[in-house]
């Protein structure tokens, strides 16, 4: 009787020993450095040491591009510039307008951020993005929230704002009972809430799928007689699978950022 997948790849599996880890291993990390503050106990774990990083990591590269700006750019100068001139031109001029421009700064950072968060998915020495943990897409969506709430108010008023936003000019009364709440809802719940699920989602399914990559080459390919054909089949795939996550990656920055946009084009400019 031939043994389960799991089992086979546990004898076969060459140097591999023992059985796989539960799934929840990898979205569990313990603490790295704990300590106390006004009593209460604190924690920082490898997700934050990896944000930190990659974090110091897009600020320094954008440090050092505009640090010296030359009338003839550097590859890296013109790589940021190309990046800021994407998100002003293709994201907050074409989607909020003029008014956009004001916006450039929040938005390049925005993007790049999540970007680099990412992307830390298939480092070497990382494969771990910050944002397949709950709390940094909703930190992020927490954000874009807070400033096209912000924006609205500013720009029409609070009391305007959240009239037109509860009752959308131009419908019959009667049916204000029915689309008022949906109104609400969409606009001031779910809005940051897809916002981070979508981001939260793709992250966790590229990890899972990269981590299973690996394993796969690892588990399967020292196997012998017929085990390591699967390596060979993972380790062919592995380049495909990277490249499509890269793909995912540049996409979940772009998509947010520009959900974000669209946001706050529909807060600075009431409806009509």
């Amino acid at each position: 009787m031939r043994p389960p997948p799991v089992l086979a790849a546990a004898e076969w599996g060459g140097e591999f020993e023992g059985a796989l880890d539960p799934i929840n291993a990898l979205f569990s990390f313990p603490p790295v450095i704990e300590f106390q503050i006004a009593g209460f106990d604190l924690w920082i774990n490898r997700t934050i040491l990896i944000a930190w990083f990659m974090t110091l990591v897009a600020g320094g590269l954008f440090v050092i591009a505009f640090r010296s700006p030359k009338i003839v750019p550097g590859k890296l100068q013109s790589a940021c510039e190309a990046i800021v001139d994407f998100v002003r031109n293709e994201i907050a001029i074409a989607i909020i307008g003029p008014k956009g421009v004001r916006f450039v700064p929040l938005l390049t950072t925005m993007m790049v951020f999540i970007f680099f968060m990412n992307v830390a998915k298939i480092t070497p020495g990382m494969m771990l993005p910050p944002t397949s943990r709950i709390a940094w897409p909703m930190f992020l969506a927490l954000i874009s929230w807070l400033v096209f709430v912000g924006v609205g108010i500013k720009e029409q008023g609070a009391g305007h704002y959240f009239k037109e936003l509860a009752f959308p000019p131009g419908v019959p009364k009667f049916l204000y009972v029915i689309l008022t709440p949906i109104e609400v809802v969409s606009n001031l719940v779910l809005r940051p809430f897809t916002l981070a699920i979508r981001l939260f989602a793709n992250m966790v399914a590229g990890h899972i799928l990269v981590v299973i990559t690996l394993v796969t080459i690892h588990v399967f390919l020292p196997s012998m007689p017929v085990g390591w054909m699967v390596g060979v089949f993972g380790l062919v795939a592995s380049p495909l699978v990277f490249g499509f996550e890269l793909l995912i990656i540049t996409l979940q920055a772009y998509i947010f950022t520009m959900l974000t946009a669209v946001y706050i084009a529909s807060s600075v400019e009431p409806a009509h």
